[in-house]
């Protein structure tokens, strides 16, 4: 793999999971979401990781996807959920969330630069790999801004899976796609997904008995 060859798909990454996080159309998110997830699946094969392509491709896209639109109302006849989302965080409420995102994000930026500023990197792993370096900080980055300022519960489990992809391709950019670090994806991709169907879950349990898409406090979505 050479370095250019890897630039194209890592920027592809982030500007799928800028669409997916910011698109306040509940649909087309969750839609760049399985796009983001399936080109998420090739970088797995870019890096010789074929079989952690194919559970990504189907716990990442298809299952993940699938707990997206039921969550959605668009799976099995039930009542859909407003497709826009119109709830806002207060200002206030978002920088007091913001110091916690930055410290892990700073912590996250502080391991990837005693790695690489050493020559570490260059020792122990392929110069290739650092756009996924590039790209796992940015999607994390993306994924804490979007934990912390969405109130909608769906846009929340967006920012909460593709976090955890950031987090993903950061270990791969470090260590490449060896046994150990093949073994953490898997689990997470299985934490991330279980998370992604109980929150579905959840969604659908609060606006079936009042019409609310938020946790807390939130304002009350409109049917």
């Amino acid at each position: 793999m050479s370095l250019s060859g890897e630039l194209f798909p890592a920027s592809l990454l982030v500007i799928l999971a800028v669409a997916c996080l910011l698109d306040r159309h509940l649909v087309r998110a969750c839609l760049a979401f399985i796009a983001f997830a399936l080109l998420m699946a090739l970088a797995w094969w870019r890096l010789d990781a074929p079989w952690l392509a194919l559970v990504e491709a189907v716990l990442g896209a298809l299952l993940t996807g699938m707990a997206l639109f039921h969550g959605l109302g668009r799976l099995g006849g039930q009542s859909s959920l407003p497709s826009r989302d119109r709830e806002r965080r207060p200002r206030r409420q978002v920088m007091a969330r913001w110091p916690a995102a930055l410290v892990w994000l700073a912590l996250a930026g502080a391991a990837v630069w005693g790695v690489t500023g050493n020559g570490e990197l260059a020792a122990s792993a392929e110069v290739s790999r650092r756009p996924l370096l590039a790209a796992g900080l940015a999607i994390m980055a993306l994924g804490l801004w979007a934990f912390a300022h969405h109130l909608h519960l769906l846009r929340r489990l967006l920012a909460f899976n593709v976090l955890g992809s950031g987090v993903f391709l950061l270990l791969a950019g470090l260590a490449g796609p060896v046994v150990e670090v093949q073994g953490l994806i898997l689990v997470g991709l299985v934490v991330a997904l279980v998370g992604s169907v109980l929150g579905a879950a959840l969604l659908r349990r609060l606006y079936a008995l009042d019409g609310r898409v938020t946790l807390g406090d939130g304002p009350k979505s409109i049917r």
